[in-house]
């Protein structure tokens, strides 16, 4: 015997049948009762989804001269193997991202040449007073952290990024739902109506960051965001001078999976933003398919704090060009617990002298 074909409900999900008694389709956990004809245009619309199209151009960055290369030189992270480069006359003593030793490698070899790069706009003495901003009212935060010397460790440096531009051809399909309740003398009735909607359209990417570095994780990164690309200039290692740069240890193959993510998420929320007038709007399905997508590598401004509490590193960032300044910070537990505790007494006196009052009475 052959396999039977299963149909899903389009509402809830689950396995409909063929009524006859009916002649519909029904489903026997929601109730919903569906016309031939109904349930033909949505597997119509279901079918022509297709499967997503998204190449990016990869080989326009070139390699770095043989000029450049000879004023700048490769530090090495002895803890956590990080690259960092910069110019020759800037020292490097210590890795931005653990703050263990580094030592000398070499002069730049091999490996991409950034393309653009995005100047430090804010000094470290704006990083220092929004470090100082990021403390305030946090009253479980260890006392430590408030002193002086942990604001100059904070140092100044290029982030790798590829940066991706893209045209897209979007079509996606969302489930909107509308609601309608009414009474009479005896029962509430709520009445739920399922609509397949349908967006179709094109829409452009420009500068669509993803970090080149696996030592800063991502969500420290993309809250860094934004930054503003237009403010991008052609690559010069003079920029490198008093700063250093993070040299990519992710290349654009890797970051395209990245990329294609933030765009088809930014695809969904910005047709999503169309369908207007239901109750509640889910996405269900679509595909997008990407033409003269391009990627690029660029360097961002970041200036970074690292330090040390109880054996467990902590790391801040501020974005170099706008100042937005992002970090968890430690929590001082001893404090925690004198504060739980003398809440927990406060409110077990309330309800003493609550259960006193009533007993009284």
């Amino acid at each position: 015997m052959g396999n039977v074909q299963e149909y899903k409900c389009p509402c809830c999900g689950g396995a409909i049948e063929f009524d006859s008694k009916i002649q519909k389709v029904k489903c026997p956990y929601c109730d919903t009762e569906f016309e031939m004809e109904t349930l033909a245009d949505y597997e119509n619309e279901v079918s022509g989804d297709g499967a997503d199209q998204m190449n990016w151009e990869m080989d326009n960055t070139q390699e770095w001269t043989l000029a450049e290369q000879e004023g700048l030189r490769i530090y090495v992270c002895q803890s956590c193997g990080g690259e960092i480069v910069t110019d020759e006359n800037t020292a490097a003593s210590a890795c931005p991202y653990c703050d263990s030793p580094v030592v000398i490698h070499n002069l730049v070899a091999g490996g991409l040449r950034p393309e653009y790069i995005i100047p430090f706009q804010l000094d470290k003495s704006a990083a220092k007073q929004k470090f100082k901003e990021h403390l305030k009212g946090k009253r479980l935060l260890p006392k430590v952290f408030k002193t002086q010397n942990h604001l100059e460790e904070i140092k100044g440096v290029y982030v790798p990024y590829w940066i991706f531009d893209s045209k897209a051809n979007a079509r996606v399909r969302y489930r909107g739902t509308k609601v309608r309740r009414w009474s009479d003398a005896s029962h509430n009735y709520k009445e739920t109506s399922y609509y397949a909607v349908t967006r179709q359209g094109n829409i452009s990417f420009a500068n669509v960051p993803v970090d080149g570095s696996t030592k800063m994780p991502d969500d420290l990164m993309e809250s860094l965001e934004p930054f503003d690309h237009k403010a991008a200039v052609p690559f010069q290692k003079a920029y490198f001078a008093g700063y250093v740069a993070d040299k990519y240890d992710v290349d654009k193959e890797k970051s395209v999976h990245r990329a294609n993510e933030r765009v088809k998420n930014a695809t969904q929320d910005a047709f999503a933003a169309t369908v207007k007038g239901y109750a509640s709007v889910s996405y269900e399905g679509g595909s997008i398919h990407l033409e003269q997508g391009k990627a690029s590598y660029a360097m961002y401004p970041v200036w970074i704090l690292t330090t040390r509490w109880k054996g467990e590193l902590y790391t801040f960032a501020m974005n170099g060009q706008t100042g937005k300044f992002v970090g968890n910070l430690p929590v001082d537990k001893s404090l925690m617990t004198k504060i739980f505790l003398s809440t927990t007494a406060v409110t077990a006196a309330i309800a003493f002298a609550v259960q006193s009052l009533v007993y009284f009475l």
